[in-house]
């Protein structure tokens, strides 16, 4: 049964309905299996950050991998899996928190699973202790603003050069609240402040240096709440496994083409080996992407490329040219792209992937296509979650 332990005693509701998931199936835990372990995190049960923080080490990491394993089966292949990259506990450098004001308080944390409530976050076991320790000066903060009616959100992003945050409120910021946010900018080594307000775009509400982060060795500057990898160790094992899938011979004339490249953490560490050309949608990502390629003078090993894919994929005929192609799609995945691509008969492919169930999906398209599965990395940025990142590498 989904969610419980070998040796568990469990007893179920009458009316539940088989598949639904460990929380619609168990109701009550009537003795706990060895493996189970108490969770580390005072919140968890309620807040949605964690959601299978209750198991020993081993089961854990089997349990984790399995979930690439039964992906790609789905697809049709048969995956030899390898060892679960493991991301240690307060590594997380990047988080999006609600917020809520009711009168004089503020609550700033995370959703409930599956509700609108907010749980008002005092510790996080996953979250890195710089962004950890701004919680409470942030709700401090927040309850000074005016700006701050009844609901937002704020974006934290670590970067090397500090904590970025992209603060969203509903009502007009005043002089007084700017000022607020330049000297709370101040205090805790924070570059950046990007306001939005209303739902208009967003602007600097105080810049003290620039927001940079190195991606590859290069210094980027992502726009404000960017998508960053959640963790430096996650972003290490990403990279290590997608270069690891380059095919082992590249010529100096080799081209390979990476699809969503966002600001560029495959990027430059991919331009050390051969030369890419880069497609990404997003105004922002780009704009980061092209201004750090241009300051890099790599402008003649990356080629930055403006193209949404889900309304302009390139075509078989424009894959076809290049020696391999790498892509880390968002959680939805590539619909659009992946018939194109398996196409194409592009030699090599590496799928970066957060979503296990897309992945599936994208991958029994390249099965049909005659792809063959060389190798499949599980990364477990997400922490107690069944969320999973993997790289798998296709060749034709």
């Amino acid at each position: 049964m989904a969610g419980s332990l070998p040796g568990e005693v469990i007893r179920v509701r009458p009316t539940a309905k088989r598949g639904e998931g460990w929380a619609a199936d168990i109701d009550t835990i009537a003795l706990p299996s060895p493996e189970r372990a108490i969770p580390a995190c005072q919140h968890f049960g309620t807040c949605g950050g964690c959601t299978v923080q209750h198991w020993q080490p081993a089961p854990y990491a089997a349990w984790k991998s399995g979930l690439l394993a039964a992906s790609l089966r789905r697809a049709g292949f048969a995956p030899e899996v390898a060892p679960l990259a493991l991301t240690p506990p307060h590594a997380r450098r990047r988080i999006d928190l609600a917020v809520r004001r009711h009168g004089g308080a503020v609550q700033l944390g995370l959703h409930e699973p599956r509700g609108g409530a907010i749980v008002d976050l005092q510790d996080c076991v996953i979250l890195h202790p710089a962004l950890l320790a701004l919680l409470d000066p942030l709700r401090t903060l927040l309850r000074g603003l005016t700006a701050l009616k009844r609901e937002g959100s704020a974006v934290l992003n670590l970067l090397e050069s500090g904590p970025d945050m992209l603060l969203r409120v509903d009502a007009d910021a005043t002089a007084t609240d700017r000022t607020r946010l330049a000297a709370f900018a101040n205090l805790h080594g924070m570059p950046r402040i990007v306001l939005a307000q209303n739902n208009l775009p967003p602007e600097n509400a105080c810049l003290l240096r620039p927001a940079s982060t190195a991606m590859g060795g290069v210094a980027v500057v992502p726009p404000p709440g960017a998508f960053l990898q959640a963790s430096a160790e996650g972003e290490a094992a990403i990279l290590t496994a997608v270069l690891a899938g380059l095919p082992d011979k590249l010529s100096t004339k080799a081209r390979i083409a990476e699809l969503y490249a966002g600001s560029g953490t495959l990027t430059f560490p991919l331009a050390a080996r051969v030369r890419v050309a880069a497609f990404e949608g997003d105004a922002g990502a780009f704009a980061a992407l092209q201004a750090a390629t241009n300051a890099a003078s790599l402008t003649g090993r990356i080629e930055p490329q403006r193209r949404d894919l889900a309304r302009q994929p390139l075509s078989a005929k424009e894959l076809s040219a290049f020696a391999a192609v790498v892509l880390d799609p968002p959680h939805a995945g590539a619909l659009v792209q992946m018939p194109l691509l398996a196409a194409s008969g592009v030699a090599r492919i590496i799928y970066v992937s957060c979503n296990p169930a897309v992945l599936a999906r994208d991958a029994a398209v390249l099965k049909g296509a005659g792809y063959k599965l060389l190798s499949a990395t599980p990364i477990d940025q997400f922490l107690w979650s069944a969320r999973l990142e993997s790289v798998a590498v296709f060749a034709k």
